[in-house]
């Protein structure tokens, strides 16, 4: 099987539509699928619900769809350093559910996994326990309260990656190995950019993140420029 394509816009040929759900890596702008998300951008389509720990910034990562109206719910953890996210949420233009950042991370493991709901302890007592089934376990110290959370079932997968080889066996290099991972696993296709594609075999097998059974398509996306959320800078001391 071929997974290698020549673009992301050829990547995403025939998968994208109206009204899907979208599980997107990446935290911040490290490690974030930005061709594939620019490709999504330029196909024009709207009424989108993305699952992702943030919204990148202002115009970059997934703030360039938030820019054209094109998201219409966000399934995230932290929804700061972007204006237009926070304009649009205030002004009820854009639906938020707000998910502890562990508990998004284990959904899409879970929606991965085909597992449709586990229950956890994070958020009980507060206001994202609000609405879900709350069921008492005794773990060892006496019975306590868990929620029940849904697992992610998406119906498309975009992340990053650092090394492919041709078979779609992905290394992530290091901290952008962050939401990826689970977010490659939980889409019903998963396409994936790379920085670079090796021929089979020459990837070390004790040191891939995530096998190519979860992958069915690729780009090579390089070269990147490095995007800085926030530069600070100190004076130059005297000579």
């Amino acid at each position: 099987m071929q997974k290698l394509f020549p673009d992301a816009a050829a990547a995403l040929d025939g998968l994208l539509r109206d009204d899907m759900l979208i599980a997107a890596g990446g935290f911040g702008l490290c490690g974030i699928p930005e061709r594939l998300l620019g490709a999504i951008q330029d196909s024009g389509v709207k009424n989108l619900t993305f699952a992702s720990n943030n919204a990148g910034i202002d115009n970059e990562g997934i703030g360039k769809l938030l820019r054209t109206k094109q998201v219409n719910k966000m399934i995230s953890s932290y929804v700061g350093e972007n204006k237009e996210f926070e304009r649009q949420y205030l002004a009820g233009e854009l639906e938020v559910e707000f998910c502890p950042q562990g508990t998004l991370a284990e959904r899409m493991r879970a929606g991965g996994a085909g597992i449709p709901g586990f229950y956890t302890k994070t958020g009980v007592g507060t206001q994202v326990a609000e609405g879900k089934e709350v069921k008492q376990f005794d773990t060892g110290d006496g019975p306590e309260d868990y929620i029940l959370e849904k697992g992610i079932f998406a119906d498309l997968s975009i992340v990053k990656a650092w090394k492919a080889d041709e078979t779609g066996n992905l290394m992530f290099r290091k901290t952008a190995r962050n939401f990826n991972q689970p977010a490659a696993t939980c889409g019903k296709v998963c396409v994936v950019e790379v920085e670079e594609v090796v021929k089979a075999g020459e990837l070390d097998p004790d040191s891939i993140h995530l096998p190519g059974v979860f992958v069915q398509r690729m780009i090579i996306g390089a070269p990147y420029d490095k995007k800085i959320e926030f530069t600070t800078t100190r004076e130059r001391a005297a000579a």
